[in-house]
């Protein structure tokens, strides 16, 4: 069990998602984002961490859900992504964080083939936590287009 994968469980929505821990850097609450001109309308902008300006997504907007206003749960999870040139530091917007924990099962069942147009390239796999589902999410995909805009 000490081996198993660790995740940080994110809500979205009435949605579950996780990341692996390994990826988390740390968990902010919501703070002032400074804006970015012409930004594609899912990043944010930027904030600071510790001197450096970490652009911050919006996982709703990445997602394709409406936007929503924060709330005092909203999150903002800074995690260590793979860029095209190396690791980059990006920042998800969440509505909500739970908990650190495993999932049900080590194995995760692969993303479903529902449709040609749609591939789930961004989901690691789907998992399950106290029986609900849980999609794992492949965060170096997810975060690509973001990730090569910071390394340009």
């Amino acid at each position: 069990m000490a081996d198993q994968a660790q995740y940080v469980t994110i809500g979205v929505a009435e949605e579950i998602f996780a990341a692996p821990v390994t990826k988390v850097q740390e968990i902010l609450d919501m703070r002032p984002i400074a804006r970015l001109p012409q930004a594609p309308d899912h990043l944010l902008g930027v904030i600071d961490v510790r001197g450096d300006g970490v652009p911050v997504v919006d996982l709703r907007l990445i997602l394709g859900m409406a936007p929503a206003t924060d709330t005092e749960n909203t999150r903002i999870v800074v995690l260590a992504v793979n860029g095209p040139s190396g690791p980059v530091t990006v920042g998800l917007r969440a509505d909500r964080v739970f908990e650190v924990t495993i999932l049900d099962s080590e194995a995760l069942d692969p993303p479903p083939a529902v449709s040609a147009g749609w591939s789930g390239h961004c989901i690691a796999g789907i998992g399950r936590r106290n029986g609900r589902f849980v999609t794992v999410l492949d965060l170096d995909l997810l975060l690509s287009d973001t990730a090569q805009a910071r390394a340009a």
